[in-house]
């Protein structure tokens, strides 16, 4: 087994970045997923991170899902195994209670995007890459959390079509769809980065309350699925600790006084 990372951890102006890095597709193992997970706890816990970025290595690919010579190799009860830690990876950078953002620089299929939608936002690079789920054509379903999440984005038909089809859309058809939040217009990917990186910044202190994005995200995921008076709940619950804060003081306070905020993110 190599000690090389398949996911670099970094935090620049408040902004942490996990990059896939797998050339020349990004495809991950258990290997990479572990190095996920370990990067979104990682971020979960870091003060000085605000949001998180999660991107690929490259500009050919944000990822093209599960490495296919691995699942070849393996058994059945590794392949169980393999996809309930991938679920439960996802689902963990899903609950993360800071704004996630999936930064696309390249193709993003199958299990790639499967880690795509488990973000709250998708900016994509203009005419880099398509988008999809077509494990059909394997013989087997999106098997990490694609079939729950793309229902809940494109509703039953739609995300039952596109993925029996395999059909793959481009970018510019995925944001038609609600796949895909911005598309950015660039000449390269290192110009995709900066501009992802000023997009990222504007939801840090001090230009945005961001315990107050993570709440609402925490809010949004968690009581999405409930009945309503108990998602109510959860939205007061998030509420009362996001008034008990800092932010909310100054919040409060700039409105008042007729000035621009400046959070702290606490």
């Amino acid at each position: 087994m190599s000690d090389k990372k398949l996911v670099h951890y970094e935090v620049k102006e408040g902004v942490a970045y996990l990059t896939l890095d797998d050339p020349p597709a990004n495809t991950y193992t258990h290997e990479m997923m572990r190095d996920l997970d370990e990067g979104i706890l990682k971020a979960r816990f870091d003060e000085s991170a605000y949001v998180i970025v999660i991107t690929g290595t490259g500009s050919k690919f944000f990822c093209a899902g599960a490495n296919i010579a691995m699942l070849k190799a393996s058994d059945p009860y590794f392949k169980y195994n393999f996809c309930l830690h991938a679920n439960e990876t996802l689902n963990r950078l899903e609950q993360t209670p800071k704004l996630v953002i999936a930064a696309l620089n390249g193709h993003t299929v199958g299990g790639g995007l499967e880690i795509a939608m488990a973000a709250d936002l998708r900016l994509a690079r203009k005419n880099a890459g398509r988008i999809g789920l077509p494990e059909i054509n394997l013989g087997v379903l999106p098997g990490t959390g694609g079939t729950q999440r793309l229902a809940r984005m494109l509703g039953k038909s739609r995300s039952i079509e596109l993925m029996v089809t395999g059909n793959l859309l481009t970018f510019d058809e995925g944001k038609e769809e609600g796949l895909i939040n911005q598309i950015i217009d660039c000449e390269d990917v290192e110009s995709f980065q900066t501009k992802v990186h000023e997009y990222a910044l504007q939801f840090c202190p001090p230009n945005k309350a961001s315990k107050a994005a993570g709440r609402i995200k925490r809010s949004v995921q968690s009581g999405r699925d409930l009945p309503f008076e108990s998602a109510l709940a959860i939205e007061r619950e998030l509420q009362q600790q996001l008034f008990e804060s800092d932010d909310a003081k100054e919040g409060l306070a700039a409105y008042i006084e007729k000035r621009k905020p400046s959070f702290g993110g606490c």
